[in-house]
């Protein structure tokens, strides 16, 4: 079927405006709108109604029956978005469309009787047409993979929706007292709605690196909430010291996308000093968490342990040098309710004796991400090999256990 041929069903089907004509040979040329190929498909049906062909009318007062005039305000729903979004900031956008089941209803008609081959959805004209406006009215740019904005015209209500994507921010933290846990901890007899257990609150703990984190950022970006991205996690009895343990902050639905990182971080700091140290905040792209939450870092370690008897200098660094290669772990009985009982394989790199006072020593350790420390010293009842407490042929306590260097090349991160 040729194009005249679809064209004279079309118009037949009862009068349209030149965007919906325009519409069915969308796919047919470049560098015009829909409009204008209405525009020339009607000239061209009217030069042949003037020649009394198949005494063919062209309606051209009456209201559109496809889109019911929908494509006569395309400049309402672009003012409305503009409107709508004038207190967000944002460099990019994208604007899609919610239809009504009369305008879905009336497309799959036209395409039946007609037998087009080369229509487009109403939506996608509109999305282009809209934005096009609103591009020129904002001086924004529209962005198809990832817009800041994302705005729903909602045909059926009369609305415009916003969808504020996350923004990301990168950084160290340093956490500076002991008790607090990575990530928020909902209580395990409620699950977080709030028990007597938790005191109301919902949660295990009081408060958390991430809550200490997202709280001031929450209030300068205006978002609904936060997540704290961790490259691993420190246990919740560890101090996080050193360069800081590298986290991705991510601001959900934000209002605000340009505030000063440098001033985030001195109120992050203010307000929980001594508790809570975050250094080096950069903007980042959504990437970056794949990176962070994958990403392999080696780790430096000291901990402080205590023995059941006194150990001569030598034999413990004689035991700390055989601990250096390779360790198998299997699953530490504190968390095999929660993982994998799995035998991993772990390096560690160097080890060095600190300090040595009667049955207490403190020892850093130099290894691959992953390894459980605490289990390395202990032995975990046999579960760990080899193991400081085997090697010395005593029991081993530990009494603190704190993380001062995570390993790790920003350049290929940021």
């Amino acid at each position: 079927m040729d194009l005249i041929e679809v064209a004279i069903k079309v118009v037949r089907e009862g009068p349209i405006c030149d965007s919906c004509l325009g519409r069915q040979f969308a796919k047919l040329s470049t560098g015009l709108t829909n409009k204008e190929r209405g525009m020339a498909v009607k000239t061209v049906l009217s030069m042949m109604s003037v020649q009394n062909i198949e005494n063919l009318k062209i309606p051209d007062k009456e209201k559109c029956w496809i889109c019911n005039g929908l494509f006569d305000k395309l400049e309402y729903w672009a003012n409305k978005a503009v409107e709508e979004i004038k207190d967000h900031d944002y460099e990019t956008f994208l604007v899609g469309t919610n239809v009504t089941g009369l305008l879905s209803e009336n497309e799959e008609i036209i395409w039946t009787e007609s037998q087009t081959q080369w229509a487009e959805p109403a939506k996608s004209e509109l999305n282009r047409e809209v934005g096009k406006l609103i591009s020129q009215k904002t001086l924004k740019e529209v962005d198809f993979s990832r817009p800041d904005l994302v705005l729903i015209l909602d045909l059926e209500d009369d609305l415009v929706k916003i969808k504020s994507n996350s923004l990301f921010i990168y950084g160290r933290y340093r956490k500076l007292i002991r008790g607090i846990p990575q990530t928020r901890l909902f209580c395990k007899e409620c699950g977080g709605s709030g028990c007597e257990v938790c005191e109301g609150t919902g949660k295990r703990y009081k408060e958390s690196v991430e809550e200490l984190l997202i709280w001031a950022a929450l209030d300068r970006f205006r978002g609904s909430n936060a997540s704290l991205h961790g490259a691993g996690r420190e246990d919740i009895d560890a101090l996080m010291l050193g360069n800081g343990r590298p986290f991705v902050l991510e601001i959900k639905d934000p209002i605000l996308r340009n505030v000063d990182l440098a001033s985030l971080k001195n109120e992050i700091n203010e307000e929980n000093f001594g508790k809570l140290e975050v250094l080096g905040l950069k903007y980042v792209n959504k990437s970056t968490v794949k990176t962070i939450k994958t990403i392999k870092a080696d780790k430096v370690y000291r901990v402080k342990i205590s023995l059941d008897k006194n150990v001569e200098r030598e034999k413990l660094e004689g035991a700390l040098i055989n601990l250096k290669g390779v360790i198998k772990q299997k699953t530490p009985n504190r968390v095999i309710k929660r993982r994998a009982d799995l035998i991993r394989v772990r390096k560690v790199h160097d080890t060095e004796l600190k300090s040595l006072e009667g049955d207490t020593a403190v020892i850093e350790i130099d290894c691959e991400g992953g390894l459980y420390i605490k289990e390395l010293m202990t032995g975990d009842d046999g579960r760990t090999n080899p193991n400081l407490s085997d090697l010395l042929d005593t029991n081993v306590k530990v009494n603190e256990l704190d993380v001062t260097n995570v390993q790790i090349d920003e350049g290929h991160i940021i």
